[in-house]
């Protein structure tokens, strides 16, 4: 069974609450529950870390190898210019989906540049929390 940690970054458990009209009105719990089904039905395990402070996610990705099989990873804000993330998931050569729900190529110019991509296999933006549920599928046909 594949072992996929999904890490969300700052804000990110402020779901529900925060700019509805781009992040919609469910809560990070309400996704976790989603995908927590899908990831039954494709025999995957999941973990779920969230976290506002870029130390402790970094952390939790040098924690990860010999413990999960992939990332997906929402890094918030920390996307745009989080080279420490971004060299800390270079160093534990796990693979990682980098997901957005809002497209971040369609709103402000400074968001539409991605400091960790390239250091993801992948990344899905613009789906809303269907991103997550997407690298989910991804991952299971690997």
């Amino acid at each position: 069974m594949k072992r996929v940690l999904i890490i969300n970054g700052p804000n990110l458990n402020m779901l529900g609450s925060r700019e509805n009209d781009i992040y919609g009105n469910r809560t990070l719990a309400d996704i976790y529950k989603d995908l927590e089904e899908c990831a039954h039905k494709l025999k995957i395990e999941l973990c779920f870390f969230q976290s506002n402070t870029e130390g402790k996610i970094i952390d939790k990705i040098h924690e990860s190898p010999g413990k999960i099989d992939y990332f997906i990873i929402n890094p918030g804000a920390l996307t745009h210019y989080s080279y420490s993330l971004h060299d800390a998931l270079k160093s534990v050569n796990i693979p990682a989906v980098e997901v957005h729900m809002s497209n971040i190529y369609s709103r402000e110019e400074w968001r539409s540049k991605s400091v960790i991509s390239p250091a993801a296999e992948g990344v899905i933006s613009g789906f809303g929390q269907k991103a997550y549920i997407l690298a989910l599928y991804y991952i299971s046909i690997l």
